[in-house]
């Protein structure tokens, strides 16, 4: 077997876990895990855990002997942690684990707070972008941090948002003399030299907050009871909004997901802004008028979702000079005759998908070679939809709402991939 010890918070090891040390034949973990152990048989090995793989052969050739292994992690080694990698290697029945007080329930219980409603999200090792997009989406996320992609990137990435969202930093929990928790704003975060002791950063949006009710499901709340509402559900000018058929299926080419970045450019009401961000999207809204950003502002606070509003025409406007990534997917409901130069702007720029809606037939052939020249594969279809409503006697038409052309644009799989963020430099898997 492989005995894998999650070391806790601080807390002394239990005495069958260190019985189980004390019989290793090999015993794996970080510097200050094999440290803190008492006792370590004179005659074992031990491997400082760095890159993964040399680990993984060397305890592959003790298993092969069949002679014990111990291996020590931090907090709860199957949360986020190196269970996965030994599983995958060796098969779940040759692991004996024992976890210990994982990170994130101390972060959280050191400021009192549940986290059965809190997202969690790994920046360990991963693209940060994720981490950021969860964080814009959801009022109460633990981020599990590394390097690059600790308090200091986070804040940087988050100081300009909306919202009055908290950064509460844990470094050194259960070290008695470094042990501290710290709640500081997104931009203080950013002008501080962290180090390499933080353990977990709470992101808390108390304004928007978490409604005292009795969680079922732990993690985010479970799916929307409906999504495409009416229009009436919204705010907007003289039927000036995305009509809720269209709104179907551009949510459906969308894909907005929590982790996912998406941006609504000529947002007038803010409908589709207001859906993506229901359904998990951390979301950028383009308006070009100020009472129509304060109409997607106003929509968004009605619907308790987080939307980010850039007051400007696009493509001059669009937020490429931000921090943030680029968007995975874009919608795009505006634009007059700059509707190709903006959708080109767009589709240079999205991971995923393009979708663009528009009432005029004339423009159909210039924003498909948009998408088309930007790399993108384009389908489209011309929606036709006729409402039920009554007339006088008890009877009922059919009222035919305007056509709309919707077309998308999607990166192929292969180039979808490895599409670089313009911003980190990063690669990363679209996703």
């Amino acid at each position: 077997m492989i005995t894998v010890i999650g070391t806790g918070t601080g807390a002394p090891l239990p005495p069958d876990a260190t019985a189980a040390v004390a019989g290793a034949a090999l015993v794996v973990g970080a510097r200050r895990h094999l440290a803190a152990v008492p006792v370590v048989p004179e005659g074992a090995e031990r491997v400082v855990l760095g890159a993964l793989a040399p680990a993984l052969d060397t305890i592959e050739e003790y298993v092969g002997k069949e002679r014990p292994v111990v291996v020590l992690a931090s907090g709860d080694p199957g949360f986020f942690g190196i269970v996965r990698a030994l599983a995958e290697r060796f098969g779940a029945g040759r692991l004996d684990v024992r976890p210990g007080v994982s990170s994130v329930a101390a972060a959280f219980a050191r400021v009192g707070l549940t986290w059965d409603d809190a997202v969690v999200v790994s920046a360990h090792g991963r693209a940060l972008r994720t981490a950021v997009n969860v964080c814009r989406a959801r009022p109460k996320v633990a981020v599990l941090t590394g390097p690059g992609a600790g308090p200091a990137e986070l804040g940087a990435a988050l100081a300009d948002g909306p919202g009055a969202r908290v950064l509460v930093v844990a470094s050194a929990l259960g070290d008695p003399d470094l042990e501290r928790v710290e709640r500081v704003t997104p931009a203080e975060a950013a002008a501080r030299d962290w180090g390499d002791a933080v353990s977990v950063v709470l992101c808390l949006d108390e304004a928007r907050g978490v409604p005292p009710v009795r969680v079922t499901v732990a993690g985010e709340s479970v799916g929307l009871a409906q999504w495409a509402l009416d229009e009436r559900e919204f705010t907007h000018r003289d039927s000036m909004i995305t009509k809720f058929e269209v709104r179907a299926l551009a949510l459906a080419r969308l894909g907005p997901r929590l982790g996912d970045l998406v941006w609504d450019i000529g947002a007038g009401s803010g409908s589709v802004a207001v859906e993506c961000a229901r359904l998990g999207a951390a979301v950028v809204a383009v308006e070009k008028t100020s009472d129509g950003a304060e109409r997607v502002r106003a929509n968004a606070a009605a619907h308790g979702v987080d939307v980010r509003v850039v007051e400007g025409s696009a493509p001059g406007d669009l937020p490429e000079a931000s921090e943030l990534d680029d968007p995975d997917a874009v919608f795009v409901g505006g634009g007059g005759h700059e509707l190709p130069a903006i959708v080109t702007a767009c589709a240079l720029r999205a991971r995923r998908t393009v979708v663009v809606a528009m009432a005029a037939l004339d423009r159909v052939p210039a924003v498909r070679a948009a998408l088309t020249g930007a790399g993108l594969d384009c389908d489209g279809v011309l929606l036709q939809s006729s409402r039920l409503a009554p007339l006088p006697g008890d009877v009922t038409r059919l009222a035919a709402t305007n056509p709309v052309f919707l077309l998308w644009g999607t990166r192929p799989t292969a180039h979808a991939d490895r599409h670089t963020d313009r911003h980190t430099g990063r690669e990363g898997v679209a996703s």
